[in-house]
C-alpha cells in the first residue's frame, strides 16, 4: 500500500526544445526528414525515416555528434516523467534534447485516479509526504494552486487487541499513547540509547534490526504493520539497510539510534544550508499531500510541460550500443517501427521489463534485474453511509484521521484502510464516507485467485470487526483494482543485486545507460521524485564529462 509515508498544466519551459513527431501519413516511404532542435541557436538535426511495417532508421549522413538526442527516458511513470522534468528545468544546457517514451497509451504508471458519481478515488498510490523535492516538482509543473494537504493533526491508527489505537505523532505523545505497554516503552528507550545487543555483523532484516534495537512491542505493534502498509512486504525478509536506510545509518554512524541522531544534527549544523526556494508552499506538521483532482494531476501536468517530448504508445523492442558510443533504440509505434539515437538512456520501467530489454546487451545485468520480487496488491474502494461508522471510532461526531493499519497477528486480512473522504476534500458525496483498502502483498499472494466480489467481501468483513457497525447496510463497491506485480520488495541482498546489475552494464561497456525507478530509489511516491532529481544529476554529469568537455 502506498500511503502518505510512501507510496507522484500548461506551464512552458524557460527554454523550449520541441521535437515534433513524424507523421508517416504525410511522408512517402523511406523519405528522410530533418527535424530541427533549437537551444537559442540551431544545435543539431535529427533524421529518421518511417515506413509502415518497416524499420525506420538511422542517422543521416550528418555526423553522429549532430544527429542524436541527449537522453531517452524509457518509461513515463512518475519516475520517468520527473527525471525528464528535472533534466529540462535543472540541466537544460547539457540535456536540451530529450524524449520520454511510454508503451501504454497514457502517462503516470501506477498512479490512477478515478472520478465518478460524486466520488474521487485512487487505485494506486494515495498520497505523498510534501518534501521540498516533490514541492519543487509541483511548482515547476504549475500545480501549486491545486495542491491539497491533509490535516497535520489527523491521527493514524493501528489495530491492537480489537481496538483502533492512535500512533504517537509527536515526542510528547510517547508517554501517553496506549498502543504499547510501559515495559515496551522502557525497552524501546534503552535500546534507542544503545543499551541492546550489538549488531550481528551481517545484513539484518527489518524484523531483526527493530527487535534488537527497540524491542518486540515496537516491532509487532508499529513496524510490522508499517511494513505491510508501505511495502506490502514481509519484514522478516525486507532488508533494513535497503528499505529503511536512513534509520539503519543512524546506528552505523552513531553507535545507536539516538547517538546517530545527535551526530546527524551536529553534521547538519556544520553545513551551510542553501536558502529554501521561496516559491514553495510551507506545509505544517506531519501531513500528506495530493491534488484537487487527485494524484493523476501531477503526471498529466508534467506531460503537458514536456509537450511533444512525451511519446505514448511507443513500445521499446530493442536497444543496442552504436560505434560512436551512443545508443540505438527501436520502437513499435502507431506509425510503424521507429529507431532513434541517443547519447544516454535511463530505464525507469519495472526491473523485470528492463531485464528482458537488456538481456541482449548484458546477461549479467538481466539476471540480476530478474531477481527483484513484486508481490500482488489489490486496492478495494468502497463507500458506506456516515451512520455506518461505529460511535467509538468517531471524533467530534466525525470519522477523522488518516487511516488504520492492521498487524498480521490481529486476525484481519486487509493490510490497511485509508479514510479518503476524511483526508482530502471533495472525495465523496455528502452523507457518505469513502474508504480505500489494500489487501494482498508478500504474505497473501492468494488474492490473484480471488474474484472482485470475494475481495470486497473480505474487506467488508474485516471492517465490521473494527470500524463499521456489524448491522450496517452493505457497502457501495466502487472499484477493485488488482496489481499483479505491485511493489518491488527491498529484500536482504537487494542493494548487492542492484550493484550487480549496474556492474553488468559497466562490464558490457554500456556507459551512459542508467537504471532508475522505484526499485532503485525507493517505493514511496515522494522518494521516486527525490530519486528523479538524483538520477537527472547523474545523467547530466555523464553528458557534461563525455560530451561537452
Amino acid at each position: 500500500m502506498a500511503t502518505g509515508s510512501t507510496l507522484l498544466t500548461d506551464l512552458p519551459f524557460r527554454r523550449p526544445h520541441p521535437l515534433t513527431l513524424l507523421r508517416p501519413s504525410n511522408i512517402p516511404s523511406f523519405h528522410p526528414l530533418h527535424i530541427s532542435l533549437q537551444n537559442n541557436r540551431l544545435r543539431s538535426y535529427f533524421r529518421c525515416s518511417i515506413a509502415e511495417g518497416s524499420t525506420a532508421l538511422s542517422p543521416s549522413n550528418a555526423s553522429s555528434q549532430s544527429s542524436i538526442l541527449d537522453c531517452v527516458v524509457v518509461g513515463a511513470g512518475i519516475s520517468g516523467l520527473c527525471i525528464a522534468q528535472a533534466l529540462a528545468t535543472k540541466h537544460p544546457d547539457v540535456a536540451p534534447n530529450i524524449i520520454v517514451t511510454e508503451a501504454k497509451d497514457r502517462v503516470g504508471g501506477n498512479i490512477t485516479t478515478v472520478e465518478r458519481d460524486g466520488y474521487l478515488w485512487e487505485e494506486g498510490p494515495n498520497s505523498f509526504q510534501p518534501s521540498d523535492p516533490i514541492l519543487t516538482m509541483v511548482v515547476d509543473s504549475g500545480l501549486k494552486d491545486d495542491l491539497v494537504l491533509g490535516d497535520p493533526d489527523a491521527p493514524r491508527f493501528v489495530l491492537w487487541n480489537g481496538k483502533l489505537r492512535p500512533v504517537p505523532a509527536k515526542p510528547n505523545d510517547l508517554p501517553f499513547f496506549d498502543l504499547m505497554s510501559i515495559g515496551g516503552k522502557i525497552r524501546a528507550g534503552f535500546g534507542a540509547l544503545g543499551i541492546r545487543p550489538p549488531p550481528p555483523g551481517r545484513e539484518e532484516s527489518v524484523e531483526e534490526f527493530v527487535r534488537r534495537n527497540l524491542g518486540n512491542e515496537v516491532f509487532e505493534r508499529l513496524i510490522e504493520p508499517f511494513c505491510s502498509g508501505v511495502y506490502a512486504g514481509d519484514p522478516s525478509k525486507l532488508s533494513m539497510k535497503a528499505a529503511f536506510g536512513k534509520v539503519w545509518r543512524l546506528e552505523q554512524n552513531g553507535g545507536s539510534i539516538i547517538g546517530g541522531t545527535f551526530k546527524a544534527l551536529q553534521e547538519r549544523n556544520k553545513t551551510t544550508k542553501p536558502p529554501r526556494d521561496p516559491r514553495l508552499p510551507k506545509p505544517k506538521g506531519q501531513t500528506v499531500g495530493s491534488f484537487r483532482k487527485g494524484l493523476t494531476m501531477l503526471p498529466n501536468a508534467i506531460s503537458t510541460c514536456l509537450g511533444s517530448k512525451v511519446k505514448v504508445s511507443w513500445k521499446l523492442s530493442s536497444i543496442s550500443k552504436v560505434d560512436d558510443g551512443g545508443y540505438s533504440l527501436t520502437y513499435e509505434t502507431p506509425e510503424g517501427l521507429v529507431s532513434i539515437l541517443s547519447r544516454s538512456v535511463i530505464m525507469t520501467v519495472p526491473s523485470y521489463i528492463a531485464g528482458t530489454l537488456l538481456r541482449p546487451i548484458s546477461g549479467k545485468a538481466a539476471d540480476a534485474l530478474s531477481k527483484f520480487y513484486y508481490p500482488p496488491v489489490a486496492s478495494v474502494t468502497i463507500s458506506y453511509p456516515k451512520g455506518a461508522i461505529r460511535k467509538e471510532c468517531l471524533i467530534d461526531g466525525e470519522l477523522k484521521g488518516f487511516g488504520q493499519l492492521h498487524p498480521r497477528s490481529q486476525g484481519v486480512t486487509t493490510l490497511g484502510t485509508i479514510y479518503s473522504s476524511s483526508l482530502f476534500p471533495n472525495r465523496a458525496p455528502d452523507g457518505r464516507v469513502l474508504l480505500l483498502n489494500y489487501i494482498g502483498g508478500a504474505t497473501n499472494t492468494g488474492i490473484l485467485s480471488q474474484t472482485e466480489s470475494e475481495l470486497i467481501e473480505v474487506v467488508d468483513r474485516d471492517l465490521r470487526k473494527i470500524l463499521i457497525n456489524p448491522n450496517a447496510e452493505d457497502p457501495l463497491p466502487l472499484s477493485v483494482r488488482v496489481w499483479p506485480q505491485a511493489i518491488p520488495q527491498f529484500l536482504i541482498g537487494h542493494l548487492d543485486v542492484l550493484d550487480t546489475a549496474k556492474a553488468g552494464l559497466r562490464e558490457a561497456g554500456m556507459e551512459g545507460l542508467f537504471l532508475g525507478g522505484n526499485y532503485v530509489c525507493g517505493v514511496a511516491l515522494g522518494r521516486c521524485v527525490e530519486g528523479a532529481y538524483e538520477a537527472a544529476a547523474e545523467v547530466a554529469g555523464f553528458l557534461s564529462k563525455k560530451v561537452y568537455k
